[in-house]
């Protein structure tokens, strides 16, 4: 198949018609060549569902809707997007803070990720996915990388790390990592090479598409950042299910 099919396929398959697939990053390119960042959560509990996203300048970040009900902030109370100069993050966990301090120190991406394990919500071990966008050496053409960090299979106190470096996706599309494979006890995790996924329309046209697919169940709130380049401004756009 094409990749305008493999896409679509996906979409459907791995969006429209999962009910869960957890949470998820899709880094790519508009119809227009423009950068875009995706990220959405989901949730089954009420503790996964007591969340929303908030905008703080060019960060993302999720914050309690109600903060009584919160009993362990340590894995739903994260930056979920930062930046630095020409450095362009999306993560589903507080590894955010550990890659912006590694690249300030001097590390890359894949090395700072490399201190940090699975999650350690046993029996699902959720997989830490994470995504780049580099365009510090040349505005031109940014550097994609992506990242997670799963379970091993013969030893889930072990984590199996897999870094992906893609070449430029074409425009009106981008490439996916979710941190599920669909629903299930234990959650089945997010396996094999990032997924090709459809970005159609601008910023706010690709928020109410994948919006619009997710679970009405299960979603909870989902974000999309436009980032122009050479400049490197961005903004970001976002769906909430609950709110204070």
């Amino acid at each position: 198949m094409d990749i305008v099919s493999v896409a679509a396929e996906n979409f459907r398959a791995r969006i429209a018609e999962n009910p869960y697939p957890g949470r998820g990053l899709i880094i790519g390119r508009g119809p227009d060549g423009g950068w875009l960042q995706v990220y959405f959560i989901m949730g089954r509990s009420e503790h996964s569902r007591n969340r929303h996203f908030v905008v703080e300048g060019t960060t993302l970040r999720t914050e309690a809707v109600d903060p009584s009900k919160v009993d362990d902030p340590s894995l739903i109370i994260y930056r979920a997007m930062a930046e630095l100069p020409g450095i362009f993050l999306v993560t589903n966990g507080d590894q955010t803070d550990t890659v912006i301090e590694g690249i300030e120190a001097g590390e890359s991406f894949e090395a700072a990720l490399a201190t940090r394990e699975r999650e350690p919500d046993a029996p699902n071990y959720t997989p830490r996915i994470s995504g780049v966008l580099d365009a510090s050496v040349d505005a031109k053409n940014p550097v994609l990388a992506l990242n997670i960090l799963r379970a091993n299979d013969g030893d889930p106190a072990q984590t199996d790390r897999s870094t992906f470096h893609p070449a430029t996706p074409p425009p009106g599309f981008g490439l996916a990592l979710t941190t599920y494979e669909g629903d299930g006890s234990p959650l089945p995790p997010f396996r094999g090479d990032p997924l090709w996924m459809p970005l159609s329309g601008d910023a706010e046209s690709v928020a109410e598409t994948y919006w619009s697919a997710l679970d009405a169940e299960n979603r909870v709130a989902l974000a999309v950042k436009a980032i122009n380049f050479p400049g490197g401004e961005s903004r970001i756009v976002v769906r909430n299910r609950f709110k204070p």
